[in-house]
């Protein structure tokens, strides 16, 4: 149970992350993770956050239902299950510390080396919206890894975010696709959280009394998203990204 007044407004700080997060600043959905962890054990800050995420999701595709590239989803899920049972059993032996550790040391490299090609790169995009183009086995890496990186420590947004910059989605398109593909993800992982203990009564009651918060900030996000041109949306993207593997590291 939460229990004091700082916990309880770490809580709701982490609800307002939550519903910007998944309306119009996607990668940044770690804060929240790492917010709650501050002030809850780690089983129960992840089975809180796991349900307010769920809500958001819902916040997010009833606004985006229709923004969504479903055949992009379609592609990228069967490599997702892969990575969520291989990080199911990587958990059966690594320590936190070195999950966090891994997972941080990759997502930095990514959000680098996607930095420098940018930076080094004066050609369009040869995927430019377009992400059947990208290749199998790069789609395969990516899917596998976001599915891994949430499986192990709920940080599989930035992975995706990346992912939908690679392959130059519109900011709308790129918020409903990463909506519904973790609203699936999310989803899948409950079973796994209630059996482990993480997801129950209590976290549930908390999620509920988080919902209208998530719901507010959640509407305020659509009204940002609308209005951001890419230019400044992909940076954000990386920024937030780049913030979380640095979160993971220390």
């Amino acid at each position: 149970m939460i229990t004091g007044a700082l916990a309880w407004t770490v809580v709701v700080v982490a609800a307002v992350l939550v519903g910007l997060a998944k309306t119009a600043l996607p990668g940044s959905g770690i804060l929240p993770v790492a917010l709650v962890a501050t002030v809850l054990p780690a089983k129960a800050s992840t089975g809180i956050v796991l349900l307010m995420l769920i809500v958001g999701d819902l916040a997010a595709i009833s606004v985006y239902r229709r923004d969504a590239d479903f055949g992009a989803l379609k592609r990228l899920l069967p490599a997702v299950l892969v990575g969520v049972a291989l990080g199911g059993g990587y958990l059966s032996f690594a320590s936190d510390l070195q999950t966090k550790r891994t997972i941080g040391v990759i997502l930095l490299l990514m959000v680098l080396w996607t930095v420098v090609r940018r930076l080094l790169s004066r050609r369009p995009n040869p995927h430019q919206g377009d992400e059947s183009a990208i290749h199998p086995a790069r789609r395969a890496f990516y899917g596998s890894l976001a599915g891994f990186t949430t499986m192990v420590a709920n940080a599989g947004g930035p992975v995706t975010s990346i992912y939908m910059l690679s392959a130059g989605f519109d900011v709308i398109r790129f918020l409903g696709t990463t909506a519904w593909f973790y609203f699936a993800v999310n989803l899948i992982k409950v079973p796994v959280a209630v059996a482990v203990g993480s997801v129950g009564w209590h976290t549930l009651g908390t999620a509920a009394l988080m919902a209208p918060v998530i719901i507010a900030s959640a509407v305020v996000g659509v009204r940002l998203a609308r209005i951001m041109p890419k230019r400044v949306f992909d940076p954000l993207v990386l920024g937030f990204s780049g913030l979380a593997a640095a979160w993971l590291l220390v």
